[in-house]
Protein backbone atom coordinates (compact mmCIF):
# COMPACT_ATOMS: atom_id res chain seq x y z
CA UNK A 1 0.00 0.00 0.00
CA UNK A 2 1.38 3.41 -0.98
CA UNK A 3 1.81 5.92 1.88
CA UNK A 4 -0.11 9.15 1.40
CA UNK A 5 1.93 12.30 1.23
CA UNK A 6 1.03 14.72 4.03
CA UNK A 7 -0.01 18.12 2.75
CA UNK A 8 -0.61 21.41 4.47
CA UNK A 9 -4.14 22.00 5.65
CA UNK A 10 -3.99 25.65 4.36
CA UNK A 11 -4.92 26.22 0.73
CA UNK A 12 -2.16 27.49 -1.50
CA UNK A 13 -3.94 30.78 -2.16
CA UNK A 14 -4.20 31.47 1.58
CA UNK A 15 -0.49 30.78 2.09
CA UNK A 16 0.40 33.14 -0.76
CA UNK A 17 -1.82 35.86 0.66
CA UNK A 18 -0.27 35.50 4.11
CA UNK A 19 3.26 35.73 2.77
CA UNK A 20 2.44 38.74 0.61
CA UNK A 21 1.10 40.69 3.60
CA UNK A 22 4.22 40.29 5.70
CA UNK A 23 5.58 43.62 6.82
CA UNK A 24 8.98 44.57 5.45
CA UNK A 25 11.80 44.60 7.98
CA UNK A 26 12.52 48.19 8.96
CA UNK A 27 16.08 49.40 8.95
CA UNK A 28 17.32 50.27 12.42
CA UNK A 29 17.83 54.01 12.74
CA UNK A 30 21.02 55.08 14.45
CA UNK A 31 20.07 58.76 14.55
CA UNK A 32 20.41 60.08 18.08
CA UNK A 33 17.51 61.95 19.59
CA UNK A 34 18.16 65.66 20.22
CA UNK A 35 19.43 66.41 23.71
CA UNK A 36 17.23 68.24 26.14
CA UNK A 37 18.57 71.35 27.89
CA UNK A 38 20.02 69.47 30.87
CA UNK A 39 21.67 66.82 28.73
CA UNK A 40 23.22 69.48 26.48
CA UNK A 41 24.64 71.49 29.37
CA UNK A 42 25.94 68.36 31.11
CA UNK A 43 27.58 67.30 27.86
CA UNK A 44 29.35 70.67 27.73
CA UNK A 45 30.50 70.21 31.33
CA UNK A 46 31.93 66.76 30.59
CA UNK A 47 33.75 68.00 27.49
CA UNK A 48 35.39 70.91 29.30
CA UNK A 49 36.37 68.72 32.25
CA UNK A 50 38.08 66.32 29.86
CA UNK A 51 39.97 69.25 28.28
CA UNK A 52 41.23 70.43 31.67
CA UNK A 53 42.47 66.90 32.39
CA UNK A 54 44.24 66.83 29.03
CA UNK A 55 45.93 70.13 29.86
CA UNK A 56 47.32 68.72 33.12
CA UNK A 57 49.24 66.08 31.12
CA UNK A 58 50.00 68.16 28.03
CA UNK A 59 53.39 69.37 26.89
CA UNK A 60 54.06 73.02 26.08
CA UNK A 61 53.30 72.80 22.32
CA UNK A 62 49.83 71.36 23.02
CA UNK A 63 48.85 73.72 25.81
CA UNK A 64 48.08 76.80 23.74
CA UNK A 65 45.58 74.96 21.52
CA UNK A 66 43.96 73.30 24.53
CA UNK A 67 43.51 76.63 26.31
CA UNK A 68 42.01 78.17 23.18
CA UNK A 69 39.50 75.33 23.00
CA UNK A 70 38.71 75.50 26.73
CA UNK A 71 38.10 79.25 26.54
CA UNK A 72 35.92 78.93 23.45
CA UNK A 73 33.80 76.18 24.95
CA UNK A 74 33.34 78.08 28.20
CA UNK A 75 32.46 81.38 26.52
CA UNK A 76 29.78 79.77 24.38
CA UNK A 77 28.46 77.70 27.30
CA UNK A 78 28.17 80.65 29.67
CA UNK A 79 26.52 82.79 27.02
CA UNK A 80 23.75 80.30 26.18
CA UNK A 81 23.09 79.85 29.89
CA UNK A 82 22.91 83.60 30.49
CA UNK A 83 20.86 84.39 27.38
CA UNK A 84 18.40 81.50 27.49
CA UNK A 85 18.65 78.96 30.32
CA UNK A 86 18.92 81.18 33.40
CA UNK A 87 16.20 83.67 32.31
CA UNK A 88 13.83 80.82 31.47
CA UNK A 89 14.29 79.24 34.89
CA UNK A 90 14.04 82.58 36.67
CA UNK A 91 10.72 83.24 34.94
CA UNK A 92 9.27 79.78 35.54
CA UNK A 93 10.37 79.25 39.15
CA UNK A 94 8.05 79.95 42.05
CA UNK A 95 8.91 82.04 45.07
CA UNK A 96 9.34 78.90 47.15
CA UNK A 97 11.98 77.57 44.73
CA UNK A 98 14.46 80.24 45.82
CA UNK A 99 15.83 80.20 42.26
CA UNK A 100 16.81 83.87 42.34
CA UNK A 101 19.64 83.36 44.81
CA UNK A 102 20.88 80.25 43.02
CA UNK A 103 20.98 82.00 39.66
CA UNK A 104 22.56 85.15 41.11
CA UNK A 105 25.37 83.04 42.57
CA UNK A 106 25.81 81.20 39.29
CA UNK A 107 26.10 84.51 37.43
CA UNK A 108 28.77 85.75 39.85
CA UNK A 109 30.69 82.51 39.32
CA UNK A 110 30.45 83.09 35.55
CA UNK A 111 31.94 86.55 35.97
CA UNK A 112 34.89 85.17 37.95
CA UNK A 113 35.51 82.58 35.23
CA UNK A 114 35.26 85.21 32.48
CA UNK A 115 37.98 87.28 34.14
CA UNK A 116 40.39 84.35 34.09
CA UNK A 117 39.39 83.44 30.54
CA UNK A 118 40.20 86.99 29.46
CA UNK A 119 43.63 86.80 31.10
CA UNK A 120 44.39 83.43 29.53
CA UNK A 121 43.39 84.62 26.07
CA UNK A 122 45.71 87.61 26.45
CA UNK A 123 48.64 85.42 27.54
CA UNK A 124 50.50 82.32 26.43
CA UNK A 125 51.70 79.09 28.09
CA UNK A 126 55.18 80.49 28.70
CA UNK A 127 53.89 83.36 30.82
CA UNK A 128 54.31 83.49 34.56
CA UNK A 129 51.31 82.04 36.42
CA UNK A 130 49.70 80.81 33.19
CA UNK A 131 49.45 77.19 34.36
CA UNK A 132 48.23 78.37 37.77
CA UNK A 133 45.44 80.37 36.12
CA UNK A 134 44.34 77.36 34.08
CA UNK A 135 44.26 75.28 37.25
CA UNK A 136 42.25 77.85 39.17
CA UNK A 137 39.82 78.22 36.25
CA UNK A 138 39.33 74.47 36.28
CA UNK A 139 38.58 74.57 40.01
CA UNK A 140 36.09 77.41 39.52
CA UNK A 141 34.31 75.49 36.79
CA UNK A 142 34.17 72.22 38.72
CA UNK A 143 32.69 74.01 41.73
CA UNK A 144 30.16 75.77 39.51
CA UNK A 145 29.22 72.52 37.76
CA UNK A 146 28.73 70.72 41.08
CA UNK A 147 26.25 73.36 42.24
CA UNK A 148 24.38 73.40 38.95
CA UNK A 149 24.00 69.62 38.95
CA UNK A 150 22.92 69.57 42.59
CA UNK A 151 20.63 72.59 42.81
CA UNK A 152 19.77 74.18 39.47
CA UNK A 153 19.26 71.27 37.09
CA UNK A 154 16.76 69.35 39.27
CA UNK A 155 14.72 72.55 39.63
CA UNK A 156 14.85 73.14 35.87
CA UNK A 157 13.49 69.65 35.19
CA UNK A 158 10.52 70.44 37.42
CA UNK A 159 9.75 73.90 36.07
CA UNK A 160 10.78 73.92 32.40
CA UNK A 161 10.06 72.09 29.18
CA UNK A 162 13.68 71.02 28.91
CA UNK A 163 13.16 69.40 25.51
CA UNK A 164 11.97 72.64 23.88
CA UNK A 165 14.62 74.61 25.71
CA UNK A 166 17.28 72.16 24.55
CA UNK A 167 16.45 72.94 20.91
CA UNK A 168 16.87 76.66 21.57
CA UNK A 169 20.18 76.15 23.37
CA UNK A 170 21.49 73.92 20.58
CA UNK A 171 20.55 76.46 17.90
CA UNK A 172 22.17 79.35 19.75
CA UNK A 173 25.27 77.30 20.50
CA UNK A 174 25.67 76.51 16.81
CA UNK A 175 25.34 80.20 15.94
CA UNK A 176 27.96 81.22 18.49
CA UNK A 177 30.40 78.49 17.45
CA UNK A 178 30.09 79.57 13.82
CA UNK A 179 30.68 83.17 14.86
CA UNK A 180 33.83 82.21 16.75
CA UNK A 181 35.08 80.07 13.89
CA UNK A 182 34.74 83.11 11.63
CA UNK A 183 37.11 85.00 13.93
CA UNK A 184 34.57 87.37 15.48
CA UNK A 185 34.71 87.76 19.25
CA UNK A 186 31.55 86.96 21.17
CA UNK A 187 30.17 88.42 24.32
CA UNK A 188 29.70 91.99 23.14
CA UNK A 189 26.35 93.74 23.07
CA UNK A 190 26.29 93.68 19.30
CA UNK A 191 26.07 89.91 19.29
CA UNK A 192 23.53 89.51 22.07
CA UNK A 193 20.08 89.00 20.62
CA UNK A 194 17.08 90.23 22.51
CA UNK A 195 15.65 87.78 24.97
CA UNK A 196 12.28 88.07 23.31
CA UNK A 197 13.79 86.75 20.07
CA UNK A 198 15.75 83.97 21.72
CA UNK A 199 13.33 82.64 24.33
CA UNK A 200 10.21 80.88 23.10
CA UNK A 201 7.18 80.69 25.40
CA UNK A 202 7.01 76.96 24.60
CA UNK A 203 10.03 76.43 26.84
CA UNK A 204 7.97 77.37 29.91
CA UNK A 205 5.45 75.11 31.61
CA UNK A 206 1.99 76.61 31.70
Amino acid sequence: MTAKTKTSSKPRSTRRAASSTRRPVRAISHRRAPMDAIQLLKSDHAKVDALFKQYEKARAPQKEKLVQTICQELKVHTQIEEEIFYPALRSAATQRDDAGDLLDEASVEHNSAKQLISELEAGSPGDELFDAKVKVLGEYIRHHVKEEHRDIFPLARKRLDVKALGAQLAQRKTELMETMDSGVAIGGKGLLKSLGDRLSPSALHH
